[in-house]
C-alpha cells in the first residue's frame, strides 16, 4: 500500500488528504486549525493525528508527502508595469499563473506616495516590468530608483526591458536589495513570455517566502519544497484537461475555486475566435489562465459583494433557492454583518445555507464574467466589425466548483449556474453547455501537488471522485 499524504497549509485550516496510490483511492481527509502564528507543525500534527482516529490511516505506511500553502496570505505581490493594459497585464499574468495573489497593481513612473502604499502592503515579492525589448527605458530605471531609496525590503523580480536590466540590478543591490532577473514578460506587443519569470517566482518562494512565514519547520517535516496552493490548483486543471499519454484527460474546462477571501477562477481552452469573421483585439490570452478576485471572497468580502450587487438581487436569488418561501423577506443585511465580522462562521440553518450559496453566485457571476472574454461592436471606414476581447469559452467542455463552500454547502451545484453564458448579457463569452462536477472531497489541489510524480494515478484519482451534476 502506497499512503501518501497531501497537506494544504490554509489560511484557516491544515487540511490533509490521505491517498493510496497503487489502489488510486482516497483513504480519507482530516483538517485541523492553522498555527502559524505560533507554530505551524502543530496544526499540522492535530490534523494528521484527526486523520489517524478518524480514517485509521497507519501512519508506518506513509510512503511521502506533499504540501502547498495559502497560509499568511498566501504569496501577496505587487505588479509594476508601463502601461497598464499592456506590461502590467502582462505582469500580472505572470503572477497569477506562478500561484500568487496581486493585492496591488501600478503604471507609469511612481511616486513617494505609491511606494509608501507598497511599503504598507508588506508583500513577499515586487514584480518590476516595463517596456518592450529595446523599448521604453525611461519609466523602468526610475521605478527602480524609487524601489531602491524605499523601505521595501522583499525580493525585486526585474522582468522589464532587456536593455535596461543590468543597470536596473545594478541600481537597486547598491542599496541592498535582493534581486532576481528574468526575460520580459513583454518582449514586444504581440508576445507575452512569462514562463521565464513564473519559473523564478517559483523559486523565490522556496527561497525566501517559506522561512518568512513560518513554513520552514513545516517544510523539514514534509521533506519536500512547499508549494503556493493556486500553483497546486492551476496544475490540477491542467493535468485534468490535457491528460497523460497514457490516461486521457475531461478536455476543455473552467474551474470555480470560492474562499472566504477571494474567488479564483482556472481555465484550460484553447484560444478560439467566436467566428471566423471575428477580429481578436487585446494582448495574446493564456491557454492555462488563473485569475484571482480578492473582492469576492464569501466572508472577507461578504459586504463587498452585497454593495457590489445590491440586496434586491441577492433576495432575487434567494428566493430564487427558496421556493416553499417565496415572498417571505430575510433580513440579508444582517447576516452579511455577522459573517463579516466571524469570517469562521458556519450556517446554522437552511436560510443562512441558502445564503451563502446566493452570495457565491454573485461571486460567481461577476468572477468568470471578469475572467471570460468579451464580444463588441465597432466601427471603422469599412464599417461593422465584431472584436472579440479576452478569451473565448463558450465551447468550454466541462465546468468545476471546488472549495469550502462546495464541499460544506447546501446543493452547491447552484452555484455553478451562475458561470454559463446568459442570454442577459449575450457578449460575455462565457460557457453555454458544459459537463457540470462539485469537488466533494476538497481534493483538487492535491491532485495538483501529485501531478508532477504521479500524474496517470492523480489524474484517474481526479475522475474518479469528481461528482457529476446537472445544472
Amino acid at each position: 500500500m502506497g499512503i501518501y499524504l497531501l497537506v494544504d497549509f490554509g489560511s484557516t485550516y491544515t487540511k490533509i488528504i490521505a491517498v493510496d496510490i497503487e489502489k488510486e483511492i482516497i483513504l480519507g481527509r482530516a483538517q485541523s486549525p492553522t498555527t502559524i502564528n505560533t507554530d505551524i507543525t502543530i496544526g499540522l500534527d492535530n490534523a494528521l493525528a484527526a486523520l489517524v482516529k478518524n480514517c485509521g490511516i497507519d501512519t508506518d505506511k506513509i510512503q511521502g508527502k506533499y504540501a502547498s500553502s495559502s497560509a499568511a496570505g498566501g504569496l501577496k505581490m505587487t505588479a509594476i508595469g508601463l502601461v497598464p493594459e499592456l506590461t502590467l497585464e502582462a505582469a500580472r499574468r505572470a503572477a497569477l499563473g506562478a500561484g500568487a495573489k496581486v493585492v496591488s497593481g501600478y503604471g507609469f513612473e511612481i511616486d513617494e506616495d505609491i511606494i509608501k502604499e507598497i511599503e504598507a502592503e508588506k508583500c513577499d515579492i515586487v514584480l518590476l516590468c516595463g517596456g518592450t525589448d529595446g523599448g521604453d527605458k525611461k519609466v523602468i530605471i526610475h521605478n527602480a530608483k524609487m524601489l531602491a531609496d524605499s523601505k521595501i525590503d522583499c525580493p525585486i523580480l526585474v522582468a522589464g526591458n532587456r536593455a535596461a536590466t543590468n543597470k536596473i540590478k545594478t541600481i537597486l543591490e547598491e542599496k541592498n536589495k535582493t534581486v532576481y532577473t528574468a526575460k520580459n514578460v513583454l518582449p514586444s506587443l504581440d508576445v507575452i513570455d512569462i514562463e521565464p519569470a513564473q519559473a523564478l517566482i517559483r523559486e523565490i518562494f522556496i527561497d525566501h517566502i517559506v522561512k518568512a512565514k513560518g513554513l520552514a519547520k513545516a517544510q523539514a517535516s514534509i521533506g519536500r519544497n512547499i508549494v503556493p496552493t493556486p500553483m497546486a490548483s492551476l496544475q490540477a486543471a491542467a493535468l485534468l484537461a490535457d491528460g497523460t499519454e497514457d490516461e486521457p484527460g475531461i478536455g476543455s474546462l473552467v474551474i470555480v475555486e470560492i474562499g472566504g477571501a477571494t474567488t479564483n477562477i482556472h481555465s484550460v481552452a484553447d484560444i478560439t475566435s467566436v467566428t471566423p469573421q471575428t477580429l481578436i483585439k487585446g494582448l495574446p490570452e493564456l491557454r492555462v489562465k488563473r485569475t484571482v478576485e480578492g473582492d469576492l471572497g464569501i466572508r472577507y468580502n461578504a459586504q463587498t459583494i452585497y454593495d457590489m450587487v445590491g440586496e434586491d438581487k441577492i433576495e432575487a436569488i434567494l428566493q430564487s433557492l427558496l421556493i416553499s418561501q417565496a415572498g417571505e423577506k430575510t433580513d440579508i443585511k444582517r447576516y452579511v454583518n455577522k459573517i463579516a465580522e466571524n469570517v469562521d462562521y458556519v450556517p446554522s440553518c437552511d436560510i443562512e445555507f441558502n445564503l451563502d450559496i446566493s452570495l457565491a453566485k454573485a461571486a460567481t457571476e461577476i468572477a468568470v464574467e471578469r475572467h471570460a472574454g468579451v464580444l463588441k461592436k465597432e466601427y471603422s471606414i469599412q464599417g461593422e466589425t465584431m472584436v472579440q476581447y479576452g478569451k473565448n469559452l463558450l465551447n468550454v467542455e466541462n465546468i468545476i466548483g471546488t472549495g469550502g463552500v462546495f464541499k460544506y454547502g447546501l446543493r452547491p451545484e447552484r452555484i455553478l449556474q451562475s458561470g454559463l453564458f446568459s442570454q442577459d448579457k449575450p457578449w460575455n463569452l462565457k460557457p453555454q453547455k458544459p459537463q457540470a462536477y462539485i469537488d466533494n472531497d476538497y481534493m483538487l489541489y492535491g491532485i495538483g501537488l501529485l501531478a508532477n510524480d504521479f500524474p496517470a494515478q492523480a489524474l484517474r484519482i481526479a475522475k474518479k471522485y469528481l461528482r457529476p451534476t446537472t445544472l
